[in-house]
């Protein structure tokens, strides 16, 4: 495996981050087997593991942790923060002093380690000074408990924004940014990926087969449908017109896919892979099968032609349903429309 700079760290790190969500209640309930399909990812040459301090209300942390006991060293270890940990409490959550200094303690505790390598914010907040935000990670820095900082769904204007406000108050900036990036959901090749470029920041996509839509398993003429019960209904309701044009777009992909002579995922992966503007593309099994469709996209290339036809059946900086943009949750607000 090819190892890429994550941003001007100076860090190495697989173009595979091993995402950890559906390890735990959310997806996978088996704790020997997640620790298994860690290890497998590992053992593949993936040196980049992101989690999340809500995944499984923070059993995904406490099974990395448990994972990376005897080989922590050997892997940059990223986790996040600021979604709610207590639906009760409205200060168990968000990007204030106040939580992140409490939060740490609870990440590192449930990942068995004296520090994380990259601590992001989940999310941004209209409501919280990133002033506010920046200070409280420099202070982590600092001491130590946090090699770097990083943002995750924020917009160009918020990424320049945190940027101008490191470098005026002398603060930690963040060096890495985690939009959602897939063929379906091109919006951030418009103004994010330029943006972290010009900023030299690294870039860890997610949902590179956008929520599943990639996998190979959604398509018109399958009796496999999306689980909308448990998943938002405006990006898997398949009655919405925008999730029609998915589905077009899903069967124009399977076709150029498999005269390539690729899988859906494959395809998928590559594809994120091949931006120059992307460190690194996570990947979220839940199964070992998954992972194993996976870990070969890291070694594809797509050939121009191939890219050319990409860009015909979504054109670049597209995203086909507005609401997969999940980096623009906060852009949009009611007050900030007509109506």
């Amino acid at each position: 495996m090819q190892y890429r700079p994550l941003g001007r760290t100076g860090v190495q790190v697989s173009p595979l981050c091993l995402g950890a969500m559906m390890f735990g209640p959310w997806g996978n309930e088996d704790e020997a087997d997640s620790i298994r399909i860690i290890h497998r990812a590992l053992d593949a040459g993936v040196n980049f593991v992101d989690t999340a301090d809500v995944y499984s209300a923070g059993v995904s942390e406490e099974i990395v942790g448990k994972a990376l006991k005897d080989r922590r060293d050997d892997v940059f270890l990223a986790t996040k923060f600021f979604m709610p940990m207590d639906s009760d409490d409205p200060n168990q959550r968000g990007g204030s002093r106040r939580w992140i200094i409490r939060e740490i303690e609870n990440s590192l505790r449930r990942l068995g380690t004296d520090h994380i390598d990259l601590y992001q914010v989940h999310r941004p907040s209209p409501d919280t000074d990133v002033a506010e935000t920046l200070g409280a990670l420099s202070d982590l820095v600092h001491q130590g408990k946090v090699r770097y900082i990083g943002s995750s769904s924020y917009s160009g204007s918020e990424i320049v924004e945190a940027q101008w406000t490191s470098r005026e108050r002398h603060l930690e900036r963040f060096v890495t940014e985690q939009p959602p990036y897939s063929i379906l959901v091109r919006g951030i090749e418009e103004d994010v990926l330029p943006t972290v470029r010009r900023h030299g920041m690294g870039t860890l996509t997610y949902s590179p087969l956008a929520g599943g839509w990639l996998s190979g398993r959604y398509r018109k003429d399958s009796t496999s449908r999306p689980a909308s019960a448990a998943r938002p209904a405006a990006r898997f309701d398949l009655s919405s017109p925008a999730n029609q044009r998915k589905l077009d777009a899903v069967g124009h992909l399977a076709a150029l896919a498999e005269e390539a002579g690729l899988t859906m995922i494959e395809l998928a992966v590559a594809f994120v892979l091949r931006h120059p503007g992307v460190t690194s593309a996570i990947i979220g099994p839940r199964t070992m099968e998954q992972l194993e469709a996976f870990l070969p996209a890291a070694d594809v290339t797509l050939p121009t032609e191939v890219l050319d036809r990409v860009d015909e059946i979504v054109a670049p900086g597209v995203t086909i349903n507005p609401a997969d943009n999940s980096y623009g949750d906060f852009a949009l607000r009611t007050e900030q429309r007509r109506r």
